[in-house]
């Protein structure tokens, strides 16, 4: 998939879409053009039914994704215009991420520093290599940092463990982003790239129905019980059993062999 910026790569590689921020001469750091680019490719993949699980990565070994390219602020976050411009461009594409109708992996190695942690919170699931670290470093640099980013953070951590995350602002090892909850498993870097095939190829062998059911209630678990939709649960639950899918599934089951899911 051709994007607007060399910087953001996106390919599929069959059930899988590949999301690659490619700016390793600056750890990975985001700009602009390359958030405008993640939306437009999250944006593709949503509405491409062959892709079942989208992976995000950093180029390169030494980082997932270090922040924001802060060598471009004093052009495009130097008033309060362009601030607000650069905030509301990163928001849509983070919420899209996170929005997104398809499971979401986040392949981390190296750095995931600042909005490098915003962007893997975004995604569902975070495996990480050995040596990979973590930090949101926003104290250090006296600048604020927005609801959605900590509501994220305490969502996945709890409560204290984001305090000590935003109130250190420290680098945090893999092992202890493991013990804390910030990610989902641990593996030797050399394991990385196969570990994350490995799920990602598990979960689009499932039927896509039932995960993106899965994804949805979730999510209005996550919110308070005043804003929760649960007509929308009960549909996504009912849509799983009136689907050809769910008839597949009791059939190879009897005949003891592997399902064809088709999402329908």
């Amino acid at each position: 998939m051709q994007t607007t910026t060399d910087r953001l790569l996106a390919h599929q590689q069959g059930a899988i879409g590949w999301i690659t921020f490619n700016n390793p001469a600056r750890h990975n750091a985001v700009s602009l053009a390359m958030w405008e680019a993640l939306h437009e490719v999250v944006t593709g993949y949503a509405a491409n039914d062959a892709i079942r699980v989208v992976v995000v990565r950093g180029a390169g070994d030494r980082a997932f994704v270090s922040g924001a390219d802060i060598s471009e602020f004093e052009e495009k976050r130097s008033s309060a215009e362009t601030t607000r411009l650069y905030n509301e461009t990163s928001q849509r594409a983070s919420l899209a991420l996170r929005d997104l109708n398809k499971p979401t992996i986040a392949m981390v190695r190296g750095y995931c520093v600042g909005g490098g942690v915003s962007i893997a919170l975004s995604c569902d699931l975070r495996i990480a290599a050995e040596g990979s670290s973590f930090a949101v470093p926003a104290a250090k640099l006296g600048l604020g940092y927005e609801y959605e980013g900590v509501r994220k953070l305490v969502d996945v951590v709890g409560p204290s463990f984001a305090r000590e995350i935003f109130y250190t602002g420290r680098q945090f090892s893999a092992q202890e982003a493991l013990a804390m909850g910030l990610i989902n498993r641990l593996v030797p870097a050399q394991a990385l790239e196969a570990a994350v095939e490995d799920c990602a190829s598990r979960i689009a062998a499932n039927a896509p129905l039932t995960v993106a059911s899965i994804k949805t209630l979730v999510a209005q678990a996550l919110k308070d019980e005043s804003r929760r939709d649960m007509r929308l649960c009960e549909e996504v639950v009912e849509r799983c059993f009136a689907s050809d899918d769910y008839r597949e599934g009791r059939q190879a089951f009897m005949e003891k062999r592997r399902p064809a899911f088709k999402g329908r």
